[in-house]
């Protein structure tokens, strides 16, 4: 089997891979600045959104503490209509026995 020549690096090699390098990170550098940009649109548009959904949500918890009234004063006046109807009923038959 033959062995691969071992290159041998010079101080001048070097310091070309360490511009290379260099150059590499600040490209990545760059393309993180453009995706944070990227993600401040995008939480700006969420948080827009979900402002718009809670003041739906609000405006609807009105509509439920109105069904909530009605459905309640429905419940007190059924009840109170039974209550009486009993109680007309129990005088009928108290005053026939």
């Amino acid at each position: 089997m033959q062995m691969m020549a071992r290159e041998s690096w010079t101080d001048e090699r070097l310091d070309d891979l360490n511009v290379k390098v260099t150059r590499g990170f600040e490209q990545v550098d760059k393309r993180f600045e453009q995706v944070d940009e990227e993600f401040k649109a995008v939480r700006a548009e969420m948080k827009e959104g979900f402002d718009k959904v809670e003041a739906r949500f609000d405006a609807m918890n009105g509509r439920f503490d109105s069904l909530h009234r009605v459905i309640l004063t429905s419940v007190i006046a059924l009840f109170g209509a039974m209550f009486t109807g009993f109680a007309t009923l129990a005088g009928i038959l108290a005053t026939k026995l």
